[in-house]
């Protein structure tokens, strides 16, 4: 789980471990507010035991490379271009990211809040991660807190949200770390616009190809996968037969697993699942299990995952009813 201190024990407790405090005025960054600003912070960690983010963002090799990640996922979130929204400094904490963020724009920051909901900021920056740090996957969980309120209990009321964030100016400008890596991102864009634009002048005596004939068989592309207990599994969309085995073996914990899958799945919001247990209580535990699943799958259609559900029964500590689904224990029914 993310940890559940406060934003405000966030600036001591990092302190203590030798960061500086910022020095610039409140009173000074006021004047410059545009129309409408506003800050947040966003919890960043990974699910998996072997990837410790806070340990790779602290590796000054490995540190570029993660900025660039979240950078880009985080740009690529607001919609509206790279200067609506801005890292002003980056905390780790244990094996946890918390970056400070600034919007510039109410639309920007709306749009944001969109993304966030539904759950692309969050693949974007698994993406993004899994592609910079040349790993396999880097499966990760977010929050995004304003002050103590935790935005995540409200995602559904926007304009309250936006209302907290607007109310949370920033109370610092990025800091030099933060400013050194912008330059070195600027940097590396620069040489790389610079090497395509040679590349495009040198003569090819080759005329282009057809863009059909450049397609690439989809069975050939490689597949997503994920990890599980060290063990590499392909990620694929859930079948009838993973349905009906979870709706027989969850038991009385598929409202648990139903409140950890809601984290990225808005149709699982609390009173639908309450719904679901009240509309079929008559007829038993595996109705309502198989109704949970059913309404993932129609609201994520084909991103409604095995990986989605296997993490979602670690959260909740079926990790037996996870290795039956992969397989690990084919011979078991779960029968008690």
């Amino acid at each position: 789980m993310l940890s559940t201190l406060s934003v405000a024990e966030r600036p001591q407790m990092l302190i203590s471990k030798g960061d500086t405090p910022f020095t610039n005025s409140v009173q000074e960054m006021d004047a410059s507010f545009p129309v409408w600003v506003g800050s947040a912070f966003l919890f960043v960690q990974s699910t998996s035991q072997k990837i410790d983010l806070s340990n790779l963002y602290m590796n000054s090799k490995q540190k570029p490379q993660v900025f660039k990640a979240l950078k880009l996922a985080l740009s690529e979130s607001t919609g509206s271009g790279i200067n609506s929204l801005s890292i002003l400094k980056i905390y780790c904490n244990d094996n946890q990211l918390i970056i400070y963020v600034k919007f510039c724009s109410q639309e920007a920051c709306r749009s944001f809040l969109q993304r966030y909901r539904d759950g692309v900021v969050q693949q974007a920056l698994q993406t993004q991660l899994q592609v910079t740090l040349s790993l396999v996957e880097v499966p990760i969980q977010t929050e995004l807190k304003v002050g103590s309120e935790n935005l995540h209990e409200i995602l559904d009321d926007e304009q309250r949200c936006l209302q907290y964030i607007n109310q949370e100016k920033p109370d610092r400008l990025p800091d030099e770390e933060i400013a050194e890596l912008e330059e070195s991102l600027r940097a590396l864009n620069c040489q790389l616009e610079k090497s395509k634009e040679s590349l495009q002048n040198e003569s090819n005596p080759l005329p282009p190809l057809p863009m059909r004939s450049l397609s690439v068989d989809s069975s050939m592309q490689p597949k997503p996968t994920f990890i599980f207990q060290d063990e590499e599994f392909v990620d694929r969309p859930l079948t009838s037969e993973d349905h009906q085995k979870f709706s027989k073996l969850v038991g009385k914990k598929w409202k648990q697993v139903g409140r950890s899958l809601q984290k990225t799945c808005r149709a699982l919001r609390d009173p639908v699942i309450e719904n679901l247990s009240y509309e079929h209580e008559k007829e038993g535990l595996y109705e309502q299990a198989y109704q949970m699943i059913l309404k993932f799958i129609q609201s994520e259609g084909k991103k409604a995952t095995l990986q989605r559900l296997v993490s979602a029964l670690q959260d909740t500590g079926l990790t037996s009813l996870a290795e039956q689904l992969l397989g690990i224990h084919p011979n078991e029914d779960g029968s008690s």
